[in-house]
């Protein structure tokens, strides 16, 4: 049985045991289980989409396939719509479908202009009826998920007519961000109102890229007991912040070159998705790029499109999605100076809600290159539903020339273990491109940089008296993985496995290497450090994506393809310690040992051995805590394609001209 033979056996994850044969026995007992918690609510109003047969599927999927041959006359001539309708099911299938579904009870809703799918809206007792199925909640990991207690198929013979359906099952769409800490106290770093910033020095003064400093040396000491540890220092800054501002990610990505030549966007159009929207999201966006010196959003540059109507103004703030908006708009932005920026915003965040949003980009062109700074699902809790509803969006988009990024995710490989690992849904589909993180961490001494995989940890060595041994754990890193559902498509097959493989390319995420937005509170704006996740890649990725099409002069269609024919301009990132990494000595009577810094992390250290462990401060106080960059769960980077940061990461003007190059 094949990989997506298995999963479409049932709508949703029932049984591990089926869906990864080769998972970690080891992990099993850490597996989240799924409780049905009773029948969904029957008056509930709920929307899906059915996506209908294609009239040629073999036909589309041949013809998609040379848009991306290298070697095919229709390399990158990428469909009209008008050529999309040759594959669309027929109006009498639609027809069909769609009195079936109004005779049910369902209303009717606007979908897509080329005739792919079929929307509808109705009450849980009106879809489960018309679907033969029964609608249930969920619970997992605590969080509620809506899916059927068996597979669903449309009443009557329009039901052969319907390839999948999204909506039945409720998966809520999550941002994927996170913010830097003090692990003493689990508080953030103090937001600074920007009126205050000139006091500090403007941004110079309130964030800095030298996240490390020279090596020092701390002793701790209790009765009987001394502990001596040295090494370079991590935030030894009282007052400005380890970040990445605007103008530093310019220069550590290389990127002054490239503006030279013109390269900065002009021309070209970023597509934000997001949820909801907020009031302030363009008037915070500029607060950050007066204080950058980066040209500023007006109406001829920047837009917000609410495809399913304009959600509640307070939306966005109550769920957290201002702060995502405000990352992605700032961050892409600090990339592409001179591009366009469009954001998209839902009415809702369940995965319907962002699917229909995402057909709404493709049928207005709103742009070539989109970010989606979110996730769904694990791959390996993921259905056939789930999956291929994504999946079917995107082959839409990868023939008309459009780029969809997606996060890969926060927590590396989800306790799951290699080579599994944790993809996540939509970023695990074939016809998306994958983002994963990185750290970027100063070489001390020197005016460089170097870049490693986002894997963080911490290891208590002192509270106040010295902790023996160090007792160290995983904080967040980058997602990645093998999917138990796709295959490995055409562009991966020299890669290991047999699934897809995530990530495709990496991006800054760290937030303890990270970005500082700006972002009001009631009625005052402040600047936010020590912002990351996955969710700040995305849009970073996608800003140098529209800069090579300005390059090459043209859409260059789904990213991920063209990435694997690369053989210059990615940055490899491989595994690095930094010269002065944190190392000990403990002393408990006349008994001395020594500690390396493997040593002082060995509780979370899964994958890569080598990687940079500094002495944690926090705003110039020492914690008692090493830290560690670079070591991603079970998650490793080397050279070439690796589970932790794909191909690698975007290096200035020479990935502008080599993806160029290799469009032509």
């Amino acid at each position: 049985m094949t990989m997506r033979a298995r999963l479409l056996l049932t709508s949703f994850c029932v049984g591990l045991a089926a869906l990864a044969p080769n998972w970690h026995a080891a992990r099993a007992a850490s597996t989240p289980q799924i409780v049905d918690i009773g029948a969904t609510d029957p008056a509930k109003i709920i929307t899906v989409t059915l996506h209908l047969v294609m009239r040629d599927e073999a036909g589309f999927q041949a013809k998609l396939a040379t848009l991306y041959d290298r070697t095919s006359p229709s390399f990158h001539h990428w469909m009209t719509d008008a050529d999309l309708r040759q594959f669309a099911p027929e109006q009498a299938q639609r027809d069909a479908v769609s009195a079936t579904l109004k005779a049910g009870g369902l209303t009717l809703l606007p979908a897509d202009k080329n005739g792919f799918f079929v929307r509808a809206r109705g009450t849980v007792a009106d879809v489960a009826r018309v679907f033969n199925t029964e609608l249930h909640d969920f619970s997992r990991n605590g969080e509620i998920f809506r899916n059927v207690t068996r597979p669903a198929v449309l009443a009557g013979s329009a039901g052969a007519y319907v390839k999948t359906v999204a909506g039945l099952a409720s998966h809520q769409v999550h941002p994927m961000l996170t913010r830097a800490k003090n692990n003493a106290s689990g508080k953030a770093y103090s937001d600074i109102p920007i009126k205050s910033l000139k006091a500090l020095g403007g941004l110079a003064g309130a964030v800095t890229d030298q996240s490390l400093t020279a090596s020092e040396t701390f002793t701790y000491k209790a009765k009987g007991e001394s502990a001596i540890y040295q090494g370079v220092v991590y935030g030894a800054s009282e007052t400005a912040v380890p970040d990445f501002a605007p103008k530093a990610l310019e220069s550590v990505y290389g990127l002054k070159p490239a503006y030279a030549k013109g390269l900065t966007g002009t021309g070209q159009t970023i597509v934000l998705l997001e949820g909801y929207g907020y009031p302030t999201q363009e008037s915070d966006a500029n607060a950050q790029f007066k204080l950058a010196g980066i040209p500023q959003l007006t109406s001829a540059t920047y837009a917000v499109v609410y495809p399913d109507g304009t959600p509640d103004p307070n939306a966005g703030i109550d769920t957290g999605w201002n702060i995502e908006i405000a990352l992605d708009i700032q961050s892409s932005h600090a990339i592409a100076t001179g591009a366009n920026i469009v954001v998209v915003a839902t009415n809702g965040q369940d995965g319907e809600d962002f699917q229909y949003a995402m057909q709404y980009i493709i049928d207005n062109n709103l742009g070539t290159a989109v970010s989606d700074s979110w996730e769904e699902d694990q791959d390996l809790f993921a259905g056939a539903p789930e999956q291929q509803s994504y999946e079917d969006i995107l082959e839409l988009a990868a023939a008309k020339g459009i780029s969809f990024q997606f996060s890969t995710g926060d927590g590396g490989d989800g306790g799951l273990g290699t080579p599994v690992g944790a993809p996540g849904v939509p970023s695990v589909a074939p016809h998306a491109t994958a983002v994963g993180g990185t750290a970027i961490l100063n070489n001390v001494g020197a005016k460089t940089f170097t870049t490693v995989s986002w894997g963080d940890a911490v290891s208590e060595i002192a509270s106040p008296a010295p902790v023996i041994p160090p007792s160290a754990y995983y904080l967040g890193g980058g997602g990645g993985g093998e999917s138990v559902y796709w295959p490995k498509p055409a562009w991966q097959q020299s890669l290991p496995g047999i699934g897809r493989q995530t990530p495709d390319v990496s991006a800054l995420a760290d937030p303890y290497t990270g970005f500082p937005l700006v972002i009001t509170s009631g009625t005052t704006q402040y600047l936010e450090p020590g912002w990351g996740g996955t969710s700040l890649a995305s849009p970073i990725f996608t800003a140098f994506w529209v800069l090579a099409q300005q390059a090459a002069g043209g859409a260059l269609g789904q990213a991920s393809p063209l990435l694997a024919s690369l053989h210059t301009g990615l940055r490899d990132v491989v595994p690095f310690a930094a010269a002065g990494s944190i190392t000990g000595t403990v002393k408990v009577g006349k008994t001395k040992t020594d500690y390396t810094t493997d040593d002082i992390f060995a509780t979370a250290l899964e994958g890569d051995t080598v990687f940079t462990g500094a002495i944690y401060e926090y705003g110039g106080v020492p914690q008692g805590y090493g830290f560690a960059f670079g070591n991603d769960t079970s998650l490793t980077t080397g050279p070439g394609w690796d589970n932790a940061t794909g191909y690698g990461t975007p290096n200035g003007l020479a990935f502008i001209n080599a993806v160029a190059a290799a469009s032509k």
